[in-house]
Order: structure tokens, then C-alpha cells, then sequence
């Protein structure tokens, strides 16, 4: 009987959850006009406190929440129906759709498990160096495939060799648990560290791309983002490994006995390389080193065939993805293209949808002054150094998206800092990207990314052993972010200190 009952209290329960986004959003459109902002801006804010209450309990889709501003802000007169539904075909949004027709190749023909289980036989059949390749392994494909595909992949794998060494090791003993508990943090910790290195490796990079170039007209380059965020990734991969083998769960374990076999038995499982996967390889490495190399391709048909070469990165997305569909797979019998339609049935439709709503809601706080307003607000604070403030903001995200989706956070965060920016006469960029990258670096709670929430599942790990990992890793990353925007970011993207730069209108 309880079985029965239990889905009904449990509809009654979520049902008082989704009220709350609507009941908030009454209270405001109700209230009479707050001071300093106008009658739009409160409707806008009514709409903002509906979308923050779906997103921050996710008691619905975060997509479907998402999809809320194509009904309200033209219901409410904030934005035309025209105007709302630009957002959600952004240049940006398709060079993601691109990056997932990618990883839906390397998937489909498992190349991304080649490349996976070559770089954990490389690295080693000692302990730490078994945790050193899973996590190189994991950062690697979170730099161009899902974090959460990557470490669904991945998890199995990494079970398997625990459950391996624990024959010939004390699996009670402290420095075996510690090995274990390492292994899992550093398997999540991965797979969301991974996804910052490149443009199209997590969507809160992608979603502040996005909301730049609709906002300034401003494009970052695939290369320069990963000029910058590469050595970002493998400066806190580093540190995460670090602390988690010599400062909070060290194993003192040394050589293990059969370690090698596993990973040589999952490889022999593949077979020897066929031609769909090296097509592939062959499609994803031309499509990286296009995405890397474009500026100097630009450069050097100019300077020598006078020819201006007008690609961009979403250009060279889409033409990956169409090679993808036409380019045969090689197999003697039944023989397809690399990939069909329906595989596209495993594509996030959902995450691109996510994006548009992000931007729309942008657009809307924009377009009624509310970020203004915030900036202006912000900015009479003349005590606030922009150093400080960059502290100040890498850890709010980093701690904020503990609880809240990342991709909602730089949403909405996103667009008061490019307001504070201006108001304080800084490069956007420098507060933008410090947010973004702090909103991809929740370590705390399983609840904090999905990687996190999965590796949790393995049944290895305690909440009170990621918090003890994850706040440590939360500080350092906040302290590395802070480096970086003040003395990597501005060497990159020529930012000069209190100086807006020309493409800011």
C-alpha cells in the first residue's frame, strides 16, 4: 500500500515546488512599481524570479524552464515574439550543436574508449599513476564530448580496476579506501576541470560566448579561448590530483599486480582500429586543427594569395557535422554513413534549447535597464579594486553552482557583470570569464555538477569525503581564477586595465 501512496505525496510535494516560480512571478507583477526601475524592468525581474525558482530547484526540466521567455516576455510586452525567438539560433548555439555531432561519432564508433584506455596504459600501473591516467583519460574527452558521457564512460572502467586490485590488495585497509575514494573524486573532478579547456567543453563557455557576441557583437576564437583555457585545466588538474593523492587521500600504495592486464583486455575487447573510426579521427582532428589554426590560415592567405578566407568556428561545426553524414563508415557489409539521423536521438536537444532561454533572458534584463542598474549600483562602490572584485566573484559562481545549475548561473550572472564591467570603465571580458570559469568548478556536493552526482553513485564515496575534497578544491580554484584573469586573460585577449576596449557599444 505504501508503494501506491508514495507517488501521489510525492506529485503533491513537486506540485508546491512548481507553484513557487509562478506564485513568485504574481507577487511581483502584483506589487506596485518597485522604486528606480521601470514598469518592464519589474515584469522582467517577475520573469527572472519564476525562471531562477525552476532552475534552482530543477523541480522541472531545466530546458523546459528554458523555453519560458518565448511565452512571457512577449505576453508581457518586454520583447517581441521576434525578438525572443532570435536568441535561440545564435551563431554559438549551432557551433555546440557541431561539437555534439562530434562526440556523437566518437561515441557511436568508440574511439573516444581507444583513446581513453591508450592514455591510462601509457601512464603507468603504479597507484598514483593509475589515478594520473584516469584522470588525463577523462579530462582529455570532457575537452570535446559531454562531462556526464564522459565519466558514465569512464566510471565502469575505473570499478572494474578497483574491483580488480582489491584481490590482491587489503580492500579494508585504509591506503586501498583512499586509493578508491581518490580514484572516483578524480574521475568527476576530471571530466568537469576537462570541459574548460575548450569553447564547446561546457556549456556555461559556451552560453557567455553566446551572450557576448549577441550583446557586443563580440566573437572569442576557438584558439584563443584555448590558448587560455588549456593550461588552465592542466594547472587544476594538477592541483586536484595533488591534493587528492598527498594531502587528503594519500594511499601509500605503490606497484599494482594486474592493473596493465585490465586496461590491455578492454582495449583487445575493441579489436584492432577500423576505417569508421579513423575516419572520424580524421574528421575531428581536421575540425580541431581548423578551430585552432583559423586565424593563421586567415593570415597567410592573405599575405600571399590576397584572399580572405570568411569562415568562423560555428562554419566549421557545421561542416563537420555534414561530413559526418556523408562520409561513409567503411564497412564491407551494410555499410552506412559515419553517422545516421537517428543517432542524433541521443543529441541534447535540451542544452541548446537551455542556451537560447539563457540568451532571451539576457536580452530582456538588458533591454529594461535592470543590468544597468545593478552596474551602476555596483560601481559607486569606489573602494572595490578590480582585483578584489575578481575575488569576489570567482568565489560567489564557484559556491553559487554548488546549488544552482551553472549554465542558469552564467545565464543570469553573466549579463550584470558585462554591465559592472563597463560601469567601472574594465574589458567585460575580465569579469566575464571569471564568472564562467568559476560557475565550472563546483567540487563540494554530489549535487553540484553531474560528474560529481555520478561518481557519488558508485557507492564509494561518503558526501562528508567530496566536501572535505571539494572545499579545498573550490579555494584553489578560485585563487587560480583570479591569476589567471588578472595576468594570463589580458596577455591573450589584449585587455588593458581600466580601459574599455572599441567593440563595447
Amino acid at each position: 500500500m505504501s508503494e501506491l501512496s508514495e507517488p501521489s505525496a510525492f506529485s503533491i510535494a513537486k506540485l508546491r515546488i512548481i507553484a513557487i516560480g509562478p506564485i513568485l512571478f504574481l507577487i511581483l507583477i502584483a506589487l506596485p512599481q518597485i522604486p528606480y526601475i521601470s514598469p518592464l524592468a519589474q515584469k522582467s525581474l517577475a520573469v527572472t524570479s519564476w525562471m531562477l525558482a525552476w532552475w534552482i530547484s530543477e523541480v522541472v526540466a531545466i530546458s523546459v524552464t528554458a523555453l519560458l521567455p518565448l511565452v512571457l516576455f512577449p505576453l508581457l510586452g518586454i520583447l517581441s515574439i521576434k525578438e525572443a525567438s532570435e536568441a535561440y539560433g545564435n551563431p554559438v548555439i549551432f557551433l555546440f550543436m557541431g561539437g555534439f555531432m562530434l562526440a556523437l561519432a566518437l561515441e557511436k564508433h568508440k574511439l573516444h574508449l581507444r583513446i581513453a584506455l591508450s592514455i591510462v596504459q601509457f601512464t603507468g600501473t603504479n597507484a598514483n599513476g593509475i589515478i594520473w591516467g584516469f584522470m588525463l583519460a577523462t579530462a582529455f574527452l570532457s575537452m570535446w564530448i559531454s562531462n556526464t558521457a564522459t565519466t558514465v564512460m569512464m566510471l565502469p572502467i575505473a570499478s572494474s580496476v578497483i574491483a580488480l586490485l582489491s584481490v590482491t590488495t587489503d580492500k579494508d585497509s585504509k591506503n586501498f579506501q583512499n586509493f578508491a575514494v581518490a580514484m572516483m573524486l578524480g574521475i568527476g573532478y576530471a571530466a568537469t576541470i576537462g570541459g574548460v579547456a575548450t569553447l564547446i567543453g561546457t556549456p556555461p563557455n559556451t552560453v557567455m560566448a553566446s551572450i557576448l557576441a549577441e550583446k557586443y557583437n563580440y566573437r572569442i576564437n576557438f584558439g584563443q579561448w584555448m590558448a587560455f583555457g588549456f593550461p588552465f585545466m592542466l594547472i587544476l588538474l594538477y592541483l586536484c590530483y595533488f591534493v587528492l593523492i598527498k594531502i587528503v587521500y594519500p594511499n601509500r600504495l605503490k606497484h599494482f599486480t594486474g592493473s596493465r592486464e585490465i586496461i590491455d583486455k578492454e582495449l583487445s575487447k575493441l579489436g584492432k582500429i577500423t576505417t569508421a573510426e579513423v575516419r572520424t579521427l580524421i574528421i575531428f582532428s581536421c575540425t580541431a586543427f581548423l578551430w585552432i589554426f583559423q586565424d593563421l590560415i586567415k593570415y597567410l592567405l592573405k599575405i600571399s594569395l590576397n584572399f580572405k578566407l570568411n569562415i568562423e568556428d560555428t562554419m566549421i561545426a557545421v561542416m563537420a557535422s555534414i561530413l559526418l553524414f556523408l562520409v561513409s563508415d567503411g564497412k564491407k557489409q551494410n555499410t552506412n554513413f559515419l553517422l545516421e539521423w537517428k543517432d542524433t536521438e541521443k543529441m541534447p536537444w535540451g542544452i541548446l534549447l537551455l542556451f537560447g532561454g539563457g540568451l532571451c533572458l539576457a536580452n530582456a534584463l538588458d533591454k529594461t535597464g535592470l543590468i544597468q542598474l545593478i552596474g551602476d549600483s555596483m560601481a559607486n562602490n569606489k573602494g572595490l579594486s578590480i582585483l578584489l572584485l575578481l575575488i569576489i566573484l570567482a568565489f560567489l559562481s564557484i559556491f553559487i553552482s554548488e546549488i544552482m545549475s551553472n549554465v542558469a548561473l552564467v545565464s543570469v550572472f553573466v549579463p550584470v557583470v558585462l554591465g559592472l564591467a563597463v560601469k567601472l570603465g574594465e574589458n567585460p571580458l575580465l569579469l566575464a570569464i571569471a564568472v564562467t570559469l568559476g560557475a565550472s568548478c563546483a567540487f563540494m556536493l554530489p549535487m553540484g555538477s553531474p560528474p560529481n552526482a555520478i561518481v557519488f553513485s558508485s557507492g564509494y564515496l561518503k558526501v562528508s569525503q567530496m566536501v572535505k575534497a571539494g572545499f579545498i578544491l573550490n579555494i584553489i580554484a578560485t585563487i587560480l581564477i583570479v591569476l589567471f584573469a588578472y595576468f594570463v586573460l589580458p596577455l591573450i585577449f589584449g585587455i588593458e586595465f581600466g580601459k574599455i576596449p572599441a567593440w563595447v557599444k
